[in-house]
C-alpha cells in the first residue's frame, strides 16, 4: 500500500520501518526534520500534507496539542488529495477523538483510533498490541497495515474514541502497578528487606507478567535512563484519564494519587526519565530514595 507516516519519535520510527520491512511504499514527515533521515527504505517529504495522502496516512504524534497543530490547524483535511484513511496511533484524550471523528466525518475521510501498547523494542520487532476502533469495513482495510506493525489488532467497535478510552484504561493500570512496586519496595527496604530481592520474588511468580517484570526489573536496578517511554508522558496520560473519568462521572480516586505522585517525580527532576523512575517517589517519601 502507498502509505504517509506523520511523527517519527521513539515509537513511530520502529513503527514506519515495519512498514518498510512488510512491503509498503512509505512517505515519511517529523516535525523536527532530521528524524527523517533515519528509515531505511522511506521516502521523506517535506511538508506534512506530502504525507497526508495515498492509500493510507497514519499519525503518531506525542499528545494533543500536536496532533491538532497538524491535522486540525494544519487543514489537512481540506486538501485535494486526502487518504483512503487516516489511522491515529497517537495516545490522545477521548475528547479530542471524539472531535477528530466528527471532522473526518464531515471531510469525507475514513478515520480510525488505533493507539498501541508496547514500548520502542517491541515497535521495532513489529510485536505491538493494536487497539483499533472505527468502521470494521475501514478496519479490514487497514489490517496488512496493522499487522504490519502489531502481533495482534483489538477491536473496540465502531466508534473510534472508544480505543483511546481503552489505552488511557491500560496506561492508568500500568502506572498503578509501578506505584505499587515502588511502595512494596519501599516497605520492604524499611523492614530489611532488600527491595531488589522482594521484586525479584513477586515478579516471578506472583505477578509474573510483561509489565511487572519489566519495570520491577529496572525499579531493582534503579535504571531510570535511556527512557523506554518517559515519564512526563506517563503523567500526561493520567491527566487524560482524569478529564475522561469526569466527563463520565466516573470516579477514579487512585488515579488522582498518581498524579500527584508524577508531580513530584517531574518536581524533582525525573520528567525525562523511565516512567519507572515513579517508584523513587515512594523511597524519597521513606527517607531511602
Amino acid at each position: 500500500m502507498d502509505v504517509g507516516f506523520i511523527g517519527l519519535g521513539r515509537m513511530g520510527r520502529g513503527m514506519a520501518a515495519s512498514l518498510v520491512r512488510a512491503g509498503h511504499r512509505v512517505r515519511v514527515w517529523n516535525r523536527s526534520p532530521d528524524a527523517v533521515r533515519s528509515i531505511d527504505g522511506a521516502m521523506p517529504v517535506a511538508t506534512a500534507a506530502e504525507a497526508f495522502r495515498g492509500d493510507a496516512a497514519i499519525t503518531m504524534l506525542a499528545d494533543d496539542p500536536a496532533l491538532r497543530a497538524v491535522i486540525v490547524e494544519g487543514g489537512l483535511l481540506d486538501s485535494g488529495e486526502p487518504p483512503g484513511m487516516h489511522l491515529s496511533m497517537s495516545t490522545i484524550s477521548v475528547a479530542l477523538a471524539q472531535e477528530l471523528a466528527a471532522i473526518h466525518a464531515r471531510a469525507g475521510v475514513p478515520y480510525v483510533a488505533a493507539p498501541v501498547f508496547g514500548r520502542p523494542d517491541v515497535a521495532e520487532k513489529g510485536a505491538l498490541n493494536i487497539v483499533a476502533a472505527g468502521d470494521p469495513a475501514v478496519t479490514e482495510r487497514a489490517a496488512p497495515l496493522l499487522d504490519a506493525m502489531g502481533a495482534k489488532t483489538w477491536r473496540f467497535g465502531t466508534e473510534p474514541h472508544r480505543a483511546n478510552a481503552v489505552k488511557l484504561a491500560g496506561n492508568f493500570m500500568l502506572v498503578s502497578a509501578i506505584e505499587a512496586m515502588g511502595e512494596a519496595a519501599a516497605f520492604a527496604e524499611g523492614h530489611g528487606v532488600p527491595g531488589a530481592d522482594l521484586l525479584d520474588l513477586l515478579t516471578s511468580t506472583l505477578f509474573a507478567s510483561p509489565v511487572y517484570k519489566g519495570y520491577g526489573a529496572s525499579i531493582a536496578a534503579s535504571r531510570y535512563e535511556p527512557p523506554g517511554f518517559n515519564l512526563k508522558l506517563g503523567a500526561k496520560d493520567i491527566r487524560l484519564a482524569l478529564a475522561a473519568a469526569d466527563a463520565a462521572g466516573v470516579p477514579m480516586p487512585f488515579a488522582s494519587v498518581l498524579r500527584d505522585n508524577l508531580i513530584d517525580a517531574m518536581a524533582h527532576g525525573d520528567g525525562e526519565k523511565d516512567l519507572a523512575a515513579l517508584a523513587t517517589v515512594a523511597a524519597r517519601r521513606s527517607g531511602r530514595g
